[in-house]
């Protein structure tokens, strides 16, 4: 048995076939059929709502990120830890609506450049803000997804897309709601130490 040349790949082996191309295999805004009960048009504007709802989400979870490094002050481990624990709820809301929207067929918005594209939450400066400012920030990001989330829901259950409409009211809404409650909770002007 002859041996290829070391600079020739082995064929069937085990190394990697590297730097690869191609062209898209489905390009963002389309939908591929799925046998899943449901027309075309409610699939499109399902997944165009979810997307938005995604895109916003991604940011959130990143300002949660951002805000737990950055928070400060007497609070600071209460609201460090507070803010990682809602960053992975975020996190795997982002999951379950990008796999939500590849379920219908759909493309899920992935690339961090296209999410700021599209999401409507307002950019944060660079630099770190004061605390009831980073809470403030947080809870008008929260606000945004849930009118978008509940507006979709509605929309999205008329055309008949329970599935969506459920996962935006059971998770999307429903996990917002709890979070901007224990974050509205730590802007009560409180006394820390005296009473």
């Amino acid at each position: 048995m002859q041996s290829a040349p070391a600079d020739e790949p082995v064929r069937g082996g085990s190394q990697p076939l590297l730097h690869q191309r191609g062209g898209e295999t489905q390009p963002f805004g389309t939908l591929k059929q799925l046998p899943i009960g449901l027309a075309h048009d409610t699939r499109m504007y399902a997944c165009q709502r979810l997307n938005h709802v995604l895109a916003d989400t991604q940011i959130l979870h990143a300002l949660y990120k951002k805000h737990h490094w950055l928070v400060r002050g007497a609070t600071f481990y209460s609201l460090h830890l507070l803010l990682d624990k809602h960053a992975a709820e975020q996190l795997a809301l982002v999951d379950v609506l990008a796999e939500r929207i590849q379920s219908l067929g759909g493309v899920a918005v992935a690339d961090p450049r296209h999410v700021a594209e599209l999401t409507c939450v307002p950019r944060p400066p660079d630099g770190v803000e004061q605390v009831p400012v980073m809470l403030s920030r947080l809870l008008d990001a929260h606000e945004r997804i849930l009118t978008d989330a509940r507006d979709a829901a509605a929309r999205i259950s008329a055309q008949g897309d329970e599935g969506s409409n459920d996962l935006l009211i059971s998770e999307v809404v429903r996990t917002g709601e709890a979070q901007v409650w224990f974050l509205a909770e730590h802007l009560v002007d409180t006394p820390l130490v005296r009473v």
